[in-house]
C-alpha cells in the first residue's frame, strides 16, 4: 500500500476510477448516464495524474512512472477533445478508442502496482510484464469490442 497521504489518496482515486471506468464501459452509449459517468471518470483520471506527479518515493526523482502519467493524461485529453470539438465525422470513433485505451492503461498500472509489490519478485521485470500483458489483452478486447459498439450506434 502507498505509504504517504498523497500515495493513499492516489490509491483511493485509482480504485474509484477503475469502478467509474467499468461503469462507463458497461453503460449504454450516447446517454446522459454515460456522459455523467464519463465526466466522473475523466476528473478522477486527471486527479490521479496530478497526484502521480507529486510522488517521488520510489526513485527520488522524475522517472518512468511519471512518463506513464504523462501518457495517461495524453490519452484522456485525446479522448476528450473530439467530444468537445465534434469537428470530424470520426469524433465518436476517436473518443471511443482513446478513452478505451485510457482505461486499459489504468488497468495496466493497477496490475503493475499490485504485482510489483509481491515479495521476492524482480520489481522491474514484474512491472513490465504485468503492464505488457494487460495492455496486449486490452488491445485485443478494444479491437473486437469498440467496432461492434460503434456499429450499434450507426458509426
Amino acid at each position: 500500500m502507498p505509504g504517504t497521504s498523497i500515495g493513499w489518496f492516489h490509491f483511493v482515486l485509482a480504485i474509484a476510477a477503475i469502478a467509474a471506468g467499468a461503469a462507463v464501459a458497461l453503460t449504454p452509449k450516447a446517454t446522459r448516464r454515460h456522459r455523467n459517468l464519463g465526466r466522473i471518470y475523466g476528473c478522477l483520471m486527471l486527479c490521479i495524474n496530478i497526484t502521480a506527479f507529486m510522488m517521488y518515493g520510489l526513485l527520488g526523482h522524475f522517472g518512468p512512472f511519471h512518463v506513464a502519467a504523462m501518457l495517461s493524461l495524453a490519452t484522456i485529453i485525446a479522448g476528450w477533445v473530439p467530444v468537445r470539438r465534434r469537428s470530424s465525422e470520426r469524433w465518436v470513433q476517436q473518443h471511443a478508442y482513446w478513452m478505451s485505451g485510457s482505461y486499459v492503461g489504468l488497468l495496466a498500472a493497477a496490475a503493475a502496482e499490485t504485482l510489483g509489490r509481491i515479495p521476492d519478485t524482480p520489481f522491474w521485470g514484474t512491472v513490465v510484464a504485468a503492464s505488457l500483458a494487460v495492455s496486449i489483452i486490452g488491445a485485443v478486447v478494444i479491437s473486437r469490442t469498440v467496432p461492434r459498439v460503434l456499429a450499434r450506434l450507426g458509426r
